[in-house]
């Protein structure tokens, strides 16, 4: 009992150095990694790939997007298909003078709002392409992106590989809660995913704004999921499941906006614990009946039932604590408040200490230490991040459930746009 709770007490400090011990091993003991060897594909030999857009309310960035991708990609042989799925404002119209434009471009318009899985996966039978791209209406990608994805699908050994998720970068950092975000997603992401895949190649999600999927193993396992929070979460556990494998490359870099109030911030973080809690309970009796089957992927489901049951025992004991502190007030026992403050601030500093050396790692080793500058604004994702987290799977756990159960809706609103020459301001 007491070994449990002295785990559950020292669950985010052993995770924050698991994570770092991945990452150091990604960097030098990982063999096969191709970060930065990479080669052009004559124009003649790449394949046909196909840059999906699931498009909802996209007016204000649609254009930019699709202008970029056929002015800036360096690569030949692909296509961009909009998936429109139920737009109700000029999107439609914006798409209709593109396609004068740019003969490659293809629209398919779905009357009614059912969410961006059920839009892909309809899309997913009118791509041309062997590959699909999947690329948020709001989400540039480098230029040589496409070039450097295929490199993970051109030699023997990738023919089990289902999809490449590339590296986040955060485009709109003029907010404080923009500048902090950019430690996350340049960084701390890329090394959570550096780590599962220096582990056994495995992966807790792919990249829903900017991911290369073969179509085939999109079929193999029935598409996407219309009903989760979360279908990029969702289908790479699918994919690992039927033993596919995924890949991450830190080195293609794709650029997106990111939520730029608390309000919004909060709302994407509740579906994010919403989906991650779905994907552990639909495969949680997979795991307990046959753990062996699924060994390779037995990392992701120890670590999800970790951080779903600290989530509970932060919020349980969160409540113990304040509840104990009034009782301390109003009894007039100063001393025992004072001592159990400076135990809470001791446990906290050992998270704080064990976070920054996290996220230090993360930026030396993410973009080649471009980030650096970054690292002013890790205390306050530490801070609140690590709060927001347990509070958001606290509180979808039920709606999670009753996805399970069948209730589960996988309509979207999209969220608030900004150009991007105003993200750049």
């Amino acid at each position: 009992m007491y070994v449990c709770l002295l785990i559950l007490c020292l669950y985010p400090v052993i995770g924050a150095f698991f994570w770092f011990a991945g990452s150091m091993s990604y960097r030098f003991f990982k063999t096969n990694k191709r970060d930065d060897n990479w080669q052009e594909i004559p124009e003649d030999e790449q394949p046909l790939i196909t840059i999906m857009i699931p498009a909802h309310n996209e007016e204000v960035m649609i254009e930019e997007t699709i202008t970029y991708l056929f002015e800036e990609i360096n690569y030949s042989n692909f296509e961009v298909l909009v998936m429109d799925d139920g737009s109700t404002d000029q999107t439609p119209e914006i798409l209709a003078i593109l396609r004068n434009k740019y003969p490659r471009l293809r629209t398919v318009r779905v009357t009614k709002n059912k969410g961006k899985a059920h839009a892909f996966n309809i899309g997913m039978y009118f791509a041309k392409g062997e590959y699909i791209l999947s690329n948020d209406a709001d989400t540039i990608p480098e230029p040589d992106a496409l070039m450097k994805y295929m490199n993970f699908f051109m030699n023997a050994r990738d023919l089990n590989t289902s999809a490449v998720t590339a590296n986040m970068d955060v485009q709109n950092r003029t907010t404080l809660i923009g500048k902090s975000q950019t430690v996350e997603f340049s960084s701390i992401v890329g090394i959570i995913k550096r780590s599962q895949t220096a582990i056994n190649d495995s992966m807790y999600a792919y990249s829903g704004a900017n991911t290369l999927y073969k179509k085939d193993f999109l079929i193999d396992v029935g598409g996407f999921r219309q009903n989760r929070a979360t279908e990029d979460i969702s289908i790479a556990w699918d994919h690992q499941m039927i033993g596919a494998v995924p890949r991450f490359a830190p080195n293609i870099v794709f650029h997106m906006n990111v939520p730029e109030t608390v309000r919004d911030l909060y709302k994407q973080r509740k579906r994010w614990a919403q989906g991650g809690t779905e994907v552990w309970l639909t495969n949680i009796k997979k795991f307990l009946m046959y753990p062996i089957r699924h060994r390779y992927q037995m990392s992701m489901f120890v670590d999800s039932t970790l951080s779903i049951i600290w989530s509970f025992f932060f919020m349980i004991t969160s409540i113990i604590f304040i509840g104990t502190m009034a009782y301390f007030v109003a009894t007039g026992q100063y001393a025992r408040i004072e001592k159990s403050v400076l135990m809470a601030l001791i446990f906290v500093a050992f998270e704080v200490l064990a976070g920054f050396i996290q996220l230090l790692a993360a930026l030396i080793l993410d973009h080649h230490g471009a980030k650096m500058k970054y690292l002013l604004f890790a205390p306050l994702y530490m801070l609140f991040y690590w709060m927001v987290n347990p509070i958001t799977v606290v509180m979808t756990f039920i709606p999670a459930l009753k996805t399970i159960l069948g209730f589960g809706s996988g309509t979207w609103i999209s969220p608030a746009r900004k150009s991007l020459q105003d993200s750049k301001k």
